[in-house]
């Protein structure tokens, strides 16, 4: 069995509703979850927008290979309703998001998967949760673990747990 870490985001609609679901999908369709991190609330990231996010990290024992893992993934999102525009550039709300982060040690770089997770370094929302469950997980690229990244990270965007709307 392989290890991945998945980041579950949602900022449209009942944010906590879209992460539960997702969550749910992912235990029947991808793999047996671990361990799942609190659920953060944080600001937007690369965009602005009213909505906070709401954000929620698991780890989960999958079968699955990687670009398997992210079909899966991104079948989830569409099945709860998330539309990709393709058109569009940059970030913007959804109602809900799956980013793979980690896929055991390994280092993809295609066009459709890059892992680790590019800029999972750079911002705390995805540095909060992954600290809260792994802390001492070591990144494979930059030889850190989350705790030292999260030290390091320079985002000035605030992220709290969640404590109910």
């Amino acid at each position: 069995m392989n290890e991945a870490f998945l980041l579950l985001g949602s900022n449209l609609g009942d944010r906590l509703q879209f992460l539960q679901h997702a969550k749910k999908a992912i235990g029947a369709n991808v793999g047996d979850i671990q361990q799942a991190s609190s659920v953060y609330e944080s600001t937007t990231w690369g965009f602005v927008d009213e909505n906070l996010f709401l954000n929620q990290i698991l780890r989960v024992s999958t079968a699955l290979e990687p670009l398997a893992l992210l079909a899966a993934a991104q079948q989830i999102e569409k099945d709860l309703g998330r539309i990709r525009d393709t058109i569009a550039i940059g970030y913007r709300s959804r109602n809900i998001d799956i980013d793979l982060l980690f896929y055991n040690t390994e280092q993809i770089n295609t066009p459709s998967l890059t892992l680790p997770h590019p800029r999972l370094h750079l911002r705390k929302f995805t540095l909060a949760p992954m600290v809260e469950i792994a802390a001492d997980k070591r990144h494979p690229i930059l030889q850190k673990t989350m705790q030292q990244l999260w030290q390091e990270c320079t985002d000035n965007g605030n992220v709290y747990k969640y404590t109910g709307d």
